[in-house]
């Protein structure tokens, strides 16, 4: 049985540390979070700058717009979103074979070249690590088995 990421202790610390090793890498970054497809938070940092669950609804719905409209006009798969404003912009990508979407919030005092790449980073640390997880043993008693990767 496969339990939803937002609600697997093992990837919310996994995604807690990749978004605190982004905040040690950018310090313009006001706001990241993992969330899944449909909309639930997985993990976020830093705690009240942000409604989270607001945040994640309306991130969900903005990365499955985009998804839709790469396949509408056969552009391949969305690699990404920004969001760019006056005081900074949002960053959205999906977490490399997984359900999880990566959205954060740098302010304008970082590039958006650098947030990019370090959001990128973040993606892929999460990724590596759920990736990492030892997969469930098939013969062993259910509370004794492995989370599996997703």
């Amino acid at each position: 049985m496969n339990v939803a990421p937002h609600l697997d202790p093992v990837v919310v610390d996994l995604g807690r540390e990749a978004l605190l090793a982004m905040g040690d890498v950018s310090r313009s970054l006001v706001y990241a979070s993992f969330l899944t497809d449909d909309g639930f938070e997985v993990v976020h940092v830093p705690d009240g700058k942000v409604d989270a669950n607001r945040f994640a609804s309306m991130a969900s719905s903005i990365q499955a717009l985009s998804e839709a409209v790469a396949r509408e006009v056969r552009i391949g798969s969305s690699e990404y979103v920004i969001i760019a404003s006056q005081k900074g912009h949002v960053i959205q990508l999906r977490v490399p074979g997984h359900p999880v979407v990566l959205g954060a919030l740098f302010d304008d005092d970082e590039t958006l070249g650098k947030a990019l790449s370090v959001a990128r980073r973040c993606a892929q640390q999460l990724a590596a690590s759920l990736a990492d997880r030892p997969a469930a043993q098939p013969d062993a008693p259910a509370d004794q088995q492995a989370v599996p990767a997703y």
